[in-house]
């Protein structure tokens, strides 16, 4: 699964409103054929993965894929069962932050029916509205 190989700070501030539109990673810049994120979320570097394995499994042997988001946040959760207080959770998983119209995925040298139907499967895998794009 994707993690940082090392960060500055190990439990980051968590912010839960994510507002706006992504300001970068809008457009394709490597394959053909793309799926762009509708909503905002954190995607966790499972769901990630799941989607990555979906496309690579459909795409058989074809074709290449590049993965455009990072799950670089790390998200602190308490312990079951524990009381208030003590300070802040240790952290339990990695998550990429999504914003509306931040690319997820790109697809080359496979043909378009086949590129729609893997990114088809890899939305079912992700916990929010996406749309599958096409180079111009």
């Amino acid at each position: 699964m994707l993690m940082p190989k090392r960060v500055k700070y190990r439990k980051p501030h968590s912010h839960p409103r994510i507002k706006g539109l992504a300001k970068r990673g809008t457009e394709l810049a490597f394959g053909e054929y793309g799926l762009k994120a509708l909503e905002p979320k954190w995607l966790t570097a499972r769901q990630i993965e799941a989607s990555r394995v979906a496309i690579t499994r459909y795409m058989k042997k074809g074709g290449k894929l590049w993965i455009r988001i990072f799950p670089d946040k790390a998200i602190t959760k308490h312990p079951a069962e524990t009381r208030m207080g003590k300070g802040k959770g240790a952290p339990e998983h990695w998550a990429a932050v999504i914003k509306p119209g931040r690319v997820l995925f790109e697809v080359e040298g496979i043909p378009l029916d086949l590129a729609k139907h893997a990114m088809t499967l890899a939305a079912h895998k992700l916990p929010i509205r996406t749309k599958f794009i096409t180079r111009n």
